[in-house]
């Protein structure tokens, strides 16, 4: 059966834009719309929809003031948010999904034709209306995650965290960077899909909130222990070896799963530089960024741990890595900034008192 979605907007026109171009799909229904938030939480139990997608700015009562209502009465229908690229629009969004969105997606500019807003609209939103409202019915058979002891060798350290995430993102890295102890002897590269101005402010609340800094990446900046770095909207990162240190280098090549910046991106580039001495994690997410990257990063003889499914948002991300059977240990999202402590830690003890081999 399609997925059935009440549309949420003050706007006639975007009203009827979204409802046409998600009519197109046969994997989707209008179930009704709704032109405040008012009259959105009188439709709900009338129309019981599987989605919701909700405009941030409405007269009256706006898109938070309905979204904490909807999760007081309907705390696990998804919900996604709309808004606009600009920097109100993305501090809003951002406390949208801490308040409890499942995603988000940003209007089209008004510079797009009316064809290519339907398009953007039919591809990007259709896939996240079926992915949320396919939460905890994956089908999947988790694959059980190989040990890692047998592959590592006395000597081979740990030299670099890097995370993929995707939906449900910011509040699962708002769970984990916090939790990192400001004495963490290895940087962190951080691809999040997320467009420029929100990866900046993503990057501002949570080193507001973290022990260690957070900034948005800038190329040329050289890599050090203890600092996170969040790939900019709309360009790939990767790391490069230049001498003795390992700077931060960024691109506009072109997007892959759809993404730029691309999980799998970042991952090869660790795995080039880094080989064994990489721990890869993968979060949350809808689609399957990393798990090409992840299979690098495995294949060099680095690390690889995933979120759980019953934790994550999507368990597309991780659940691909795992099928994949690249998985050496599948946590929690509450655990996952302790099992990274741990590995990091007990790699550099084995270690000690030995020179790295590929050290930062």
């Amino acid at each position: 059966m399609p997925v059935r979605v009440l549309v949420v907007d003050d706007s006639v026109v975007a009203r009827k834009l979204l409802s046409d171009a998600l009519a197109s799909s046969a994997e989707v229904q209008v179930a009704g719309t709704a032109s405040s938030g008012t009259v959105a939480l009188a439709k709900i139990p009338q129309l019981n929809p599987d989605v919701i997608t909700l405009d941030i700015e409405m007269p009256g009562m706006n898109g938070i003031e309905t979204l904490a209502e909807i999760r007081k009465m309907y705390p696990r229908l998804p919900v996604i948010m709309f808004s606009t690229l600009t920097e109100r629009g993305a501090a809003i969004t951002l406390e949208a999904l801490a308040k409890g969105a499942s995603d988000y997606m940003t209007k089209p500019t008004n510079s797009a034709s009316l064809a290519g807003a339907m398009e953007q609209v039919r591809s990007e939103l259709t896939a996240k209306i079926v992915s949320l409202a396919g939460r905890g019915r994956t089908g999947r058979v988790p694959a059980k995650p190989r040990s890692p002891a047998p592959r590592r060798s006395v000597g081979q350290r740990i030299d670099i965290l890097a995370i993929g995430i995707s939906t449900g993102g910011p509040n699962a890295l708002a769970e984990v960077i916090p939790r990192l102890p400001e004495d963490l002897p290895v940087p962190v590269v951080v691809v999040q899909h997320m467009p420029p101005l929100f990866t900046r402010m993503l990057a501002e609340r949570l080193d507001a909130r973290s022990e260690l800094p957070v900034k948005e990446a800038e190329a040329g900046k050289m890599l050090s222990p203890g600092q996170v770095w969040i790939a900019p909207g709309n360009y790939h990162m990767t790391v490069v070896r230049k001498g003795t240190a390992v700077v931060l280098s960024l691109n506009q090549e072109p997007p892959e799963n759809s993404c730029r910046p691309a999980v799998d991106v970042l991952f090869r580039s660790v795995a080039q530089v880094y080989g064994p001495n990489v721990l890869g994690v993968v979060m949350t997410g809808m689609g399957s960024d990393g798990a090409r990257g992840a299979a690098h990063i495995w294949d060099a003889g680095g690390e690889i741990l995933v979120q759980d499914e019953a934790s994550s948002v999507v368990w597309g991300m991780p659940g691909a890595v795992v099928e994949a059977g690249k998985a050496d240990k599948i946590c929690p999202l509450a655990e996952i900034s302790t099992e990274i402590v741990r590995r990091v830690n007990s790699s550099r003890s084995q270690t000690l008192g030995l020179p790295p081999s590929t050290a930062v």
